[in-house]
C-alpha cells in the first residue's frame, strides 16, 4: 500500500483518537485506536480465552475457510462449465439454483447444525454456501461470453469435445472464473465469523474469539479482532489479485 493510499487511513485514526481522547467517544461503545492496539497485544500474548492466542485463532479460521472454499470452488467450477455448455442443463439446474442462491448463508446455519453438528464441518458448510454461488454464476457467464466463432472453427477442424472443453471453454472463460473465485472467497470469508458465532462453541477460531470477549465485555478485543478479520481479508484478496494478474498475462 502506498504512502498515498495510506494518508486516508491515518487521517481516520487520528481524528478517531483526538474524539475519544477529548470524550466525545465512549470507550465503552468504541475504544480508542491505542486501546485497539492493547486489546491486539493482549490478544496475541494473553490469548481470548486466555491461553489461546491469536495465532491459533487466525489458524483454525483459515482452516475452515480453506476447506469450504476448495469445496465450493471444486464442485462450482465444473458444474458452471457444464451448464454454459449445456443449454438443457442449464434449463434444468437455473430455476433450482436461482431459487437457493437469494437465501443467506446464515439462514442455513439451523440447518447445518441439524445436519453436521455443533463444528468446523457445520462452520465450513456456511463457508460453502457463501462462495458457491459467485463462482458458479461468473463460470457459466464466462462459458456463454466465449465467442461462438471459436467453438465453431474448433468443430469445423474436427475437434473432440474433450479438446474443446481443455482449449476453448475453460481458457476463454478463465478471466471470469478468476473474478468468482475473488468474489467468493470474499463472501466466504465474511460469512465465517457469523458462522463461528453459532458453529463453533469452544476452541479457536475468530468469531468465536470476538464471542468470547464479548462476553467478558473486552469491546477493544472485539475491535481488535475485527481489525485482525479485515487485515487476513485484505491479505488474501491482495495474494489472489497477484495471482490473477500472474496467470491472465495474456489478457
Amino acid at each position: 500500500m502506498t504512502a498515498k493510499r495510506m494518508l486516508p487511513l491515518l487521517a481516520v485514526l487520528l481524528a478517531w483518537q483526538a474524539m475519544s481522547s477529548a470524550g466525545f467517544i465512549p470507550a465503552y461503545k468504541l475504544p480508542s485506536p491505542l486501546e485497539v492496539l492493547r486489546g491486539l497485544r493482549d490478544l496475541i500474548t494473553l490469548g481470548m480465552p486466555p491461553g489461546h492466542q491469536l495465532a491459533g485463532h487466525a489458524y483454525h479460521s483459515l482452516l475452515r475457510v480453506f476447506w469450504g472454499y476448495l469445496i465450493a470452488a471444486g464442485v462450482a467450477i465444473p458444474l458452471g462449465i457444464v451448464m454454459g455448455w449445456s443449454r438443457m442443463l442449464n434449463a434444468a439446474l437455473d430455476p433450482i439454483i436461482e431459487m437457493v442462491r437469494p437465501i443467506p448463508p446464515l439462514a442455513w446455519i439451523p440447518i447445518a447444525i441439524l445436519w453436521f453438528g455443533i463444528g468446523n464441518q457445520s462452520a465450513a458448510f456456511i463457508i460453502f454456501l457463501g462462495a458457491f454461488f459467485p463462482i458458479l454464476l461468473n463460470t457459466v457467464n464466462g462459458v456463454r461470453t466465449i465467442d461462438p466463432i471459436l467453438i465453431e472453427a474448433a468443430r469445423t477442424l474436427n475437434a473432440s469435445r474433450r479438446f474443446i472443453l481443455l482449449k476453448v471453454l475453460l481458457p476463454g472463460a478463465f478471466p471470469s472464473i478468476f473474478t468468482g473465485l475473488r468474489i467468493g472467497l470474499g463472501i466466504g470469508w465474511m460469512t465465517l465469523v457469523a458462522a463461528e458465532f453459532t458453529g463453533v462453541r469452544q476452541g479457536y477460531g475468530l468469531g468465536y474469539m470476538i464471542m468470547t470477549a464479548r462476553d467478558i465485555q473486552r469491546p477493544d478485543q472485539i475491535v481488535a479482532g475485527m481489525v485482525v478479520i479485515g487485515a487476513i481479508g485484505f491479505t488474501i484478496d491482495a495474494g489472489l489479485h497477484l495471482l490473477e494478474r500472474v496467470l491472465l498475462r495474456w489478457r
